[in-house]
């Protein structure tokens, strides 16, 4: 059983209710957050980098969770999964170390992958001493993967030859793995000629150039590729057809609680100073209450394999627009002190209003989901 909100409630015929185990195991995971949360929490699983703590997931069994024992996973339930890394990540604990290996690299391995990349790659993402991240966005290719330029060219050898720059990669600068998407066959239609190649982020030839973004941060990174060899070995999936991994690869990113919780331990600490007298600022507590719910059953259907196929878009454009609401009622609740871009809550919350502006940008815009959404999933016309 799983609870549609924190304290569960009750339909004719169904029961939303956190089990006594799924209680423990929230409970459990939200006194570690407790425990390792740093000055800044919010959106923890981009920013929050600590190899120290994915060991202690590792310690933990809560790296690969789902994936199969047989494959060193945890074999346990997407809701478990689900339960601890919500109050992980609503929590602040720095989970981005390992954050993007175990919730996409690894999956696209266990269904596209070879025996061999299974049992190379598979051991240090459970055991938390690989970072990875994600090589998809290009200067002039974001959201729109068919229009990705850089090139994997097979040498003489067998092996493949990249060229070309991505940008906007989360973790490059302290990474070990970068899984690349590419073009390999230059000649074929825009959607056709992509594969998915396992990069070694201390290749020779391959420069990685962090990014300071509004707020300070550094943990985007531009990484360019001149003359990078790739081991032939190295190959993720079907040469030329790889669209469809990257789009199963999405639908992990896109449709997880992290697109819903990542100001949710600022929302909490701003909200005892909200004007409750007031009777419009009620009103919009209670749509903040209700808008996180609403979110919460829509990551569950993607979590419990219920939502149509790509329907992650609109979990991700519902979930992102409603982090964004926070950000701006955390901001207003605060009054000037949101303006000081200083140590302690009103410094936090500067710091999220100016960076909530990416969560509709991130993991695919609003524009192109909603477009994505109407295509795919209600049929409309191009």
């Amino acid at each position: 059983m799983f609870a549609a909100a924190a304290g569960g409630c009750h339909h004719a015929g169904v029961d939303f209710a956190l089990d006594d185990d799924l209680l423990a195991l929230a409970a459990e995971a939200e006194a570690v957050a407790a425990e390792w949360a740093g000055v800044l929490p919010e959106d923890s699983w981009m920013v929050g980098h600590s190899p120290e703590f994915s060991l202690e997931l590792a310690r933990r069994g809560w790296l690969g969770m789902t994936w199969p024992v047989e494959h060193g996973g945890g074999g346990r339930s997407p809701i478990e999964r689900f339960v601890v890394y919500e109050a992980l990540i609503a929590g602040g604990a720095p989970v981005a170390s390992s954050w993007f290996a175990d919730r996409q690299i690894g999956p696209t391995l266990l269904r596209f992958g070879t025996d061999e990349q299974r049992a190379a790659f598979l051991p240090s993402i459970v055991d938390g001493t690989a970072q990875w991240c994600v090589g998809m966005s290009e200067p002039d290719a974001g959201s729109d993967v068919a229009s990705l330029r850089t090139r994997a060219e097979r040498t003489p050898a067998g092996d493949w030859l990249v060229n070309g720059a991505k940008v906007w990669m989360s973790g490059a600068a302290t990474g070990d793995w970068c899984y690349l998407i590419a073009r390999t066959d230059p000649e074929a239609p825009p959607h056709q000629g992509l594969s998915e190649l396992i990069v070694a982020l201390d290749s020779p030839g391959l420069d990685v150039r962090p990014i300071q973004d509004l707020t300070g941060g550094r943990h985007f990174c531009e990484v360019t590729f001149t003359d990078v060899v790739v081991p032939a070995g190295r190959l993720v999936g079907e040469e030329n057809g790889s669209f469809r991994q990257v789009m199963a690869q999405m639908e992990h990113e896109r449709g997880g609680i992290d697109r819903l919780v990542s100001n949710r331990a600022l929302y909490r600490d701003c909200l005892p100073l909200a004007d409750l007298d007031d009777p419009l600022v009620r009103q919009e507590v209670a749509a903040l209450e209700t808008g996180y719910r609403i979110g919460r059953l829509l990551v569950l259907r993607e979590v419990l394999g219920q939502a149509p196929r790509s329907f992650s878009a609109a979990t991700k454009t519902y979930c992102t627009e409603f982090e964004q609401r926070v950000a701006q009622f955390c901001a207003r609740t605060l009054g000037p002190e949101a303006l000081l871009a200083e140590p302690g809550l009103g410094g936090r919350v500067a710091r999220n209003l100016g960076y909530a502006a990416a969560y509709t940008i991130m993991g695919g815009t609003t524009q192109i989901l909603r477009n994505i959404l109407g295509e795919r999933v209600l049929g409309l016309p191009r």
